[in-house]
């Protein structure tokens, strides 16, 4: 299994182009395990390089991006001494300055870097364009694995939400978490994982997210209501063992079902890595509707004995029925409540 090929759960992302803070609530003894699916919308501080291009000019084919050193995965926050969030705004600005001479502050693996670049006017449409495809948000379905009435804090997906082309953690602006329905499931098969297709309510939001860490996204609750449930205690690591476990988990409609699973081996803590545990589907209803775990199940709660012990996070690619879990206080400590 160590060889298998690992898929992330966690959005069913739908790349449209947005550095969060962090929240901090006090650690609970106690949360609602959730497990219901949620739309996740996300806007980017900056904006993402995932690409460049040859820009057509009446000179040849030029690429800005590529010449004033941009790279993919770069994250461009000025340019010149204006702050860009969006892909408007860099198009607004790029118009504006008419292929002069202009400074692009951007981030690269957490350290500033300063450019010069010069757009270039493209002869197809007539606009000044620098050579780069840029992102500035993404929206897609997940689950909330936690809620803190106390608090009114939530946790979900279990991991972070990445740019699917760059795989780097995505800068949080702002976000929100929304209302959605499951309308169908796509079966996973060994090499295809499945996923969970659904529908969100774009006019109503449920909470404002705060932090996208590689431990989950997490927030605050703007309507307590929907989250309601009985608080179970938080399990400490040690108590977490092999065996017998289950999930919570919303495959159909609004409706979250409890399913078995077995927790096949609790690995040692590691900072680097977030699987905590080796997890295999065992309720054949689960398996029979879904193939066992897919894409959108990510943030799933898992309960052993009673409490809450952590969430679904991957699926084996080439063993859909099994899958990892990440340690539910490691999600509060990237949440910051721990």
């Amino acid at each position: 299994m160590g060889a298998a090929v690992l898929r992330g759960l966690g959005l069913l992302l739908a790349a449209v182009l947005t550095m969060w803070p962090t929240v901090a609530f006090a650690s609970p003894a106690t949360v609602v395990p959730v497990g219901r699916a949620v739309g996740i919308k996300l806007f980017s501080d900056g904006v993402v390089v995932v690409g460049t291009s040859d820009i057509a000019t009446d000179g040849g084919n030029v690429n800005p991006a590529k010449a004033c050193g941009l790279r993919e995965g770069d994250i461009i926050t000025h340019i010149n001494s204006t702050e860009v969030d969006t892909i408007e705004e860099v198009s607004s600005l790029l118009q504006e300055l008419e292929g002069k001479t202009m400074s692009i502050r951007a981030i690269r693996d957490e350290k500033q870097v300063q450019l010069t670049a010069q757009a270039v006017l493209c002869s197809a449409d007539g606009a000044y364009k620098l050579g780069a495809w840029i992102r500035d948000s993404m929206a897609g379905i997940g689950t909330v694995t936690f809620y803190c009435p106390e608090t009114g804090a939530f946790g979900a997906l279990g991991h972070g939400i990445n740019d699917v082309d760059t795989a780097l953690l995505m800068p949080l602006e702002s976000g929100s978490i929304l209302p959605a329905t499951v309308a169908g499931v796509e079966k996973g098969a060994a090499g295809t994982p499945g996923q969970l297709k659904g529908v969100f309510d774009t006019k109503t939001t449920l909470g404002l997210l705060s932090a996208n860490t590689a431990g989950g996204v997490f927030g605050t609750m703007t309507n307590g209501k929907w989250a309601q449930g009985v608080p179970v205690e938080v399990a400490q690591r040690n108590e977490v063992k092999a065996g017998s476990a289950t999930i919570l988990t919303n495959i159909s409609g609004e409706r979250v079902d409890e399913y078995q699973v077995e927790i096949v081996k609790v690995f040692p803590e590691s900072e680097s890595d977030c699987r905590d545990y080796l997890i295999k589907v065992t309720d054949q209803r689960l398996l029979d509707a879904t193939g066992g775990i897919v894409q959108g199940m990510s943030g799933s709660p898992i309960l052993q004995n009673g409490k809450i012990v952590g969430a679904v996070t991957h699926v084996m690619v080439d063993d859909p029925a099994s899958g990892y879990g990440i340690y539910v206080g490691r999600m509060l400590r990237h949440s910051g409540a721990a």
